[in-house]
C-alpha cells in the first residue's frame, strides 16, 4: 500500500484537510502530512485536531509523530514539518 501524503500550506482549509485525513485514515489507516512554514504547520495542526472529532462515531482516534525532513522544492532545500499519522482504535471511557 502506497502512503498517501498530504501537502498543507498556510492557505490550506483546516476543514477540507481534516476530512481528507479523516477518510484516508478509514480507508488506509495511515497518512503523511506535510507542511512547510509556520502557517501551514498551523494549518496542520488545526486540521489535525478537527479530524480526531470527525473519527469519534468511527469509534477511531489518530497517533502522529512529527518530525523536521528535507525537501526539494524548485531546486531548492526546504525544511519541512512532517506528521505522520496513524488511524487507532479509540479508547473506551470506564464503565461503571
Amino acid at each position: 500500500m502506497i502512503l498517501e501524503t498530504l501537502r498543507v500550506s498556510g492557505t490550506s482549509r483546516p476543514n477540507a484537510i481534516a476530512g481528507a485525513i479523516a477518510a484516508l485514515l478509514r480507508s488506509q489507516g495511515q497518512v503523511e502530512i506535510q507542511a512547510i512554514g509556520p502557517a501551514a504547520v498551523n494549518q496542520a495542526v488545526k486540521a489535525l485536531a478537527i479530524a480526531r472529532g470527525y473519527l469519534v462515531g468511527d469509534h477511531l482516534d489518530l497517533y502522529t509523530q512529527p518530525e523536521f525532513v528535507k525537501l526539494d522544492v524548485h531546486d531548492e532545500e526546504r525544511t519541512a514539518v512532517r506528521f505522520f499519522v496513524q488511524g487507532i482504535p479509540a479508547p473506551t471511557a470506564p464503565q461503571g
